[in-house]
């Protein structure tokens, strides 16, 4: 029997993910003043078809209209409310090496609605300074200051060895969402949302296609 696509909210994850991208064409629709678009133009645009465009669309609850399509501001909206943009979420990130440094100084987290307000390390050449205007503090600080914060989101960018314990501790802290970037499988429980991003396996991917289109 086929596995089952993993879903959230009622969207299966497929189409959660590809919500982000109809939201970046679409923003650069309204710079050209488009107005409407249909979902035919968005499957060229993106390499889909429509029929799954307006599939993934219809879980925002907007309805395109019949020979005119979508009004693309309110569809903007339409996908910034459903993903839950629009309210602000705290994040503690650990781990403030070259990858973590890169995560707390890019700025398009706050449109995404998330919000880094402190990053904590174990090194003390490290503990103490500040980068891209977040103070980085010891992380044996982490857990008490996420319950007295109320901080739900945890990004993890600190080595393969150090994951799991760092993932308890946001864990006994009350963060309920882990973004991890350490190339381990995390061990959670089932209240606790996990989003692995695994940088090794995702490069691997891009070089063997590459190879593949160069032999052709």
């Amino acid at each position: 029997m086929p596995q089952s696509i993993p879903s959230y909210s009622g969207i299966p994850m497929p189409s959660l993910r590809r919500l982000p991208g109809y939201h970046h064409f679409l923003k650069q629709l309204t710079e050209l003043k488009e107005e409407y678009v249909s979902a035919t133009t968005i499957a060229q645009e993106l390499k889909l078809i429509p029929i799954q465009v307006r599939k993934d669309l219809a879980y925002t609850g907007i309805i395109g209209k019949p020979k005119v399509g979508y009004p693309v501001k309110e569809l903007i909206i339409a996908i910034e409310e459903f993903l839950d943009w629009n309210n602000t979420k705290k994040a503690f990130l650990v781990g403030v090496g070259d990858l973590g440094r890169a995560i707390i100084k890019y700025q398009g987290f706050h449109k995404l609605g998330v919000e880094i307000i402190a990053a904590f390390d174990s090194s003390p050449e490290i503990i103490g300074s500040t980068i891209g205007g977040i103070k980085i503090l010891h992380v044996d600080k982490l857990t008490t200051l996420a319950k007295r914060i109320n901080v739900k989101i945890g990004i993890i960018t600190v080595p393969e060895d150090a994951a799991q314990s760092i993932a308890d501790k946001m864990i006994v802290g009350g963060i309920k969402g882990l973004w991890n970037f350490a190339p381990v499988k995390l061990k959670i429980p089932r209240d606790i949302v996990v989003q692995s991003v695994n940088l090794a396996a995702s490069l691997s991917v891009l070089c063997k296609q590459l190879s593949d289109v160069i032999k052709k």
